[in-house]
């Protein structure tokens, strides 16, 4: 599995990109959340409030009950913020 991350996860976690081999009973997207937040301090941090942590799975948005396996790739990112600067 490779498993990204973008913005100031990257920094908290200390690298853009991992691959990963998901041990036994990782099956889903709040599993794998729960089981990188143990790997680290840094990944702790990153992943200690998941309200602000986005998910792609396959360069899909999920959900923590999204299934997750061997060969997929996830992205952790934060919110996305809207552009605004509209006309007045």
């Amino acid at each position: 599995m490779k498993v990204l991350y973008f913005a100031w996860l990257r920094g908290r976690v200390g690298a853009g990109e991992e691959s990963l081999t998901l041990p036994d009973g990782i099956a889903t997207v709040g599993q794998l959340l729960d089981w990188l937040a143990a790997r680290s301090p840094g990944h702790a941090d990153a992943l200690r409030d998941r309200a602000v942590v986005r998910v792609a799975v396959n360069q899909e948005f999920a959900g923590p009950e999204t299934p997750v396996s061997a060969n997929d790739e996830i992205a952790l990112f934060p919110p996305m913020t809207g552009g605004g600067g509209g006309a007045s």
